[in-house]
């Protein structure tokens, strides 16, 4: 059986940046079901359209093609005494864009009484490659 649309794919993987440095050893094995463009990057899963089982693949995703580039526009600086309670690098918090989307900001940065808030993915901007081995390939029920 090779992967097709509507198959339920199971892969063994491995997240790298493009110099190499692992980000994801990808512990837990990734099913998704082909085709369905929410579970998986469109890009990726052309890759690994025909392929059978045992098959390994490496691809490279752009930043555009895996969590998009990076969005200068969803980081602000806001004053510490705005949240009424201590922050520190790595809080997350939960707030909301100009147009009152919710979104998940992260504390990257505390100078003084100013603290730098991102709402970008963490791997937003770089090239991801990955390296996929397909476990399981079976029809969805």
């Amino acid at each position: 059986m090779r992967i097709e649309n509507g198959s339920m794919v199971t892969l063994k993987y491995s997240v790298s940046s493009e110099d190499g440095e692992l980000i994801d050893p990808g512990e837990e094995p990734m099913v998704y079901l082909h085709g369905d463009l929410e579970g998986l990057f469109p890009k990726l899963q052309s890759v690994l359209a025909g392929k059978a089982l045992n098959e390994t693949v490496t691809a490279t995703l752009s930043a555009e093609d895996a969590f998009g580039p990076y969005d200068r526009s969803l980081v602000r600086v806001e004053h510490a005494g705005r949240f009424g309670f201590d922050v520190e690098v790595g809080t997350q918090l939960e707030g909301a864009d100009d147009q009152g989307q919710s979104m998940v900001f992260v504390v990257r940065e505390i100078d003084g009484d100013r603290v730098t808030l991102d709402a970008n993915h963490p791997l937003a901007g770089l090239a991801l490659v990955f390296t996929c081995t397909v476990t399981a390939i079976r029809p969805a029920s």
